[in-house]
């Protein structure tokens, strides 16, 4: 019988129970060192003092979860014949979607317009989904870094930061509008990535990445210090919220003004400035994916995808590396300068606190789960990363644990991002054309 037409019974028969038991009771005395301090003990108040409440039920359930957990994992893989280290290779689902991108994309983004309106949606559904479309928006502009040009950057949040701060300044110094504010803040943050840009333009790899982290947190220590403009850790409050065309989202507008609510001759409603701000960073988001769409057709997206494959064929080919690296800082920096306007005006309030060096870690970590240079990864990989700790709080103290399990889970089953592969941007023939039979 030919080697492709055996059965699977054979493959598990040859099964090594002896080692994968040895492998399992590792995990398991593993889990068991992270559990015991994790799970067992809980502080508990009583009578004015702390003790400590002990669960060894919660460790033993841990331990018998990881044991049979790994012993399935490696029995199911003997089975399938899945090799130990996963290739990477897309599933049927991420090709799937690579293949029907664009219905995908017109369906969400339908459901997106349609969201306030559906009837589980209320103040937090919408606060969630907000928070989710603000780290779209940065992933896509981030993307066009790390995904497109190849450059690792750590630093991103600066950028964050000086859009955010550059709107807040702007709008109590000068009086400026949210829209009016809006395109300075980019061009400042824009300016922030060239400066960025100069310095690391001969460097790669994990030093590129050293130096822009260096450069995230200077912004931020810049910021801590400089407390007669930024007020230091004290932050910027009493930030001008966006109006609605001039009408404002407020109970008793200013005498010779009109509310929203006055003008549509509607009941007040604190649900109808979270609505409009929603729709406000939709649009926003909108624009950039569109932005990104049409520039990576262009001749310099080409050029951030060449440069990214192999910069010494590049500059064979008369890509100049210098202007390419500068225009991947900038426009990603401006993409996160608006997305930076748009949190100071959705806060009303912004500190250096809020632009620390985990917020650079979760936009990396979104561009990466969600698959390098993928539009739609970026907006999967948003959604998992927010909304999959809100939903462990049911858990407690527990949902950051199932957090970190989830993402490794991820990276193990999907190495290289939910969405691995995607349609080039080019083709030099027609789908179909020139491909060989069978």
């Amino acid at each position: 019988m030919p080697a492709a037409a055996r059965p699977a019974v054979p493959e598990a028969a040859r099964f090594d129970w002896t080692r994968a038991l040895k492998e399992a009771g590792l995990a398991a005395f593993v889990a068991f060192m992270l559990f015991l301090p994790l799970m067992g003990f809980r502080l508990v108040g009583a009578e004015g003092r702390l003790g400590l409440e002990y669960r060894p039920h919660w460790v033993v359930i841990g331990v018998v979860v990881v044991f049979f957990g790994h012993l399935l994992v490696s029995f199911l893989r003997a089975v399938r014949g899945v090799p130990a280290a996963p290739s990477g290779r897309a599933g049927p689902i991420a090709r799937y979607i690579n293949t029907h991108a664009t219905w995908l994309a017109v369906a969400g983004v339908a459901l997106a317009f349609a969201l306030p309106f559906t009837p589980f949606a209320n103040r937090y559904v919408v606060d969630v989904a907000t928070t989710v479309l603000i780290y779209v928006m940065l992933g896509w502009g981030l993307n066009i870094v790390v995904g497109l040009a190849g450059l690792l950057d750590l630093g991103y949040v600066a950028f964050y930061a000086v859009g955010a701060y550059s709107y807040a300044l702007f709008a109590q110094w000068f009086g400026l509008g949210f829209w009016e504010a809006l395109p300075i803040a980019g061009v400042l943050a824009a300016t922030f990535g060239i400066l960025l840009g100069f310095p690391v333009l001969r460097l790669r790899g994990d030093y590129l990445a050293i130096v822009t982290l260096g450069f995230g947190e200077i912004i931020r220590i810049v910021l801590l210090n400089w407390y007669p403009v930024t007020r230091g850790p004290d932050g910027l409050s009493g930030i001008p919220r966006p109006t609605f065309f001039g009408l404002a989202f407020t109970r008793r507008p200013p005498e010779g003004e009109v509310a929203f609510h006055q003008f549509f001759d509607i009941p007040y409603s604190g649900l109808h400035r979270v609505i409009f701000l929603y729709y406000l960073i939709l649009l926003l988001a909108l624009l950039t994916n569109w932005f990104v769409l049409r520039i990576r057709k262009l001749p310099v997206g080409r050029a951030w995808e060449a440069l990214r494959e192999d910069e010494i064929a590049s500059k064979a080919l008369g890509i100049n590396p210098t202007n390419t690296k500068l225009t991947a800082f900038a426009l990603g920096a401006m993409f996160g300068g608006f997305a930076g306007s748009f949190f100071a005006t959705r806060q009303g309030f912004i500190s250096p606190e809020s632009f620390t060096f985990i917020e650079s870690a979760t936009i990396l970590a979104i561009v990466v789960l969600g698959g390098m240079g993928s539009q739609i990864g970026v907006v999967l990989a948003a959604a998992v990363i927010v909304i999959l700790p809100e939903l462990g709080r049911e858990f407690e103290q527990f949902r950051m644990l199932l957090f970190g399990a989830a993402m490794v889970g991820i990276m193990v089953w999907r190495p290289r991002g939910l969405l691995a592969s995607r349609e080039p941007t080019i083709r030099l023939h027609a789908k179909g054309e020139g491909e060989p039979s069978g």
